[in-house]
């Protein structure tokens, strides 16, 4: 996993990569703006436009950027970003945590049930990956895999390795290999894809994650928020926000769910639409 940290995708910063990012209505009294940076996955999607209406109506502005992982580590450990919403400890993230972990500050763990590895249809009669090699055939050859820098995908190479696969680990996206599943699933065909929980497509389809023996994809997992060295004393507002948030699954689940699909002129629309309807909730982690 260490050889993802050495990534072409440094170079995008040297082009204004975070300069993109999405500025919002400024609608701020304090005159700051707060930079959120994440990836297109759906649980840090959904997360990081809830805590951007929040923050707005806290009275700041609020930038987001999408971007891959590894862009956002170096930016946050540099500064040029404030919060990333989502890092995945101890495992997903290791190789990442371990070059930038001095630099960065954990401010919350806003989930602590997480869980990566290897998920198939449940119709699909094998339970382990080490039964992967003798149905190669059945899966096409291949593993349906996400972006190339996330960590899920270092550590299905690993298990490649580690299992004597005959298969290739496709890169993808997120919603590239969702959309492979769900094909896969309407035709009956057996596939298998890198996944993770928290995620909406383990409540839309029957699936079941692959056991695991030689433990190439870890245990629990803890999804926390992180922040720039120094963001907790200038705004300690907002670390008690983070501090105070927490999700179970449920929680977590039906934010995406409501998320999913939604067009940007709905965003705001929908969140507010969740907040009103874990009003409870979100009232006792505000500062």
């Amino acid at each position: 996993m260490r050889n993802m940290i050495k990534w072409s995708s440094l170079a995008l910063l040297s082009v204004g990569l975070f300069v993109s990012g999405c500025g919002q209505a400024d609608r701020a009294d304090t005159g700051d703006t707060i930079r959120l940076a994440y990836v297109n996955w759906a649980e840090g999607v959904a997360v990081t436009h809830l805590v951007g209406v929040l923050l707005e109506d806290m009275g700041y502005a609020v930038e987001k950027t999408m971007a891959d992982i590894a862009p956002i580590y170096t930016s946050v450990a540099d500064g040029n970003q404030d919060i990333m919403i989502e890092t995945w400890l101890p495992h997903t993230h290791a190789a990442y945590y371990e070059q930038y972990g001095e630099s960065v500050e954990l401010i919350s763990t806003w989930f602590d049930s997480a869980r990566i590895g290897l998920v198939v249809p449940d119709y699909v009669t094998i339970d382990s990956i080490a039964d992967l090699q003798e149905h190669r055939d059945r899966f096409g050859g291949r593993i349906t895999g996400i972006d190339s820098g996330a960590g899920i995908m270092g550590s299905t190479e690993q298990a490649i390795e580690d299992y004597e696969l005959d298969l290739e680990l496709l890169a993808s996206s997120e919603a590239g290999m969702t959309a492979a599943l769900q094909s896969a699933i309407d035709s009956g065909d057996w596939i298998v894809v890198t996944g993770w929980s928290p995620h909406w497509k383990f409540a839309r389809y029957d699936l079941k994650y692959l056991e695991d023996p030689k433990g190439n994809f870890g245990d629990t997992e803890l999804v926390h928020a992180a922040a720039r060295l120094g963001f907790t004393e200038e705004y300690p507002d907002i670390a008690d926000l983070f501090g105070n948030m927490k999700f179970d699954a449920a929680q977590i689940g039906s934010l995406m769910d409501v998320m999913d699909g939604v067009s940007d002129a709905q965003i705001e629309a929908t969140v507010r639409g969740w907040i009103a309807d874990n009003e409870v909730l979100v009232q006792s982690w505000m500062p």
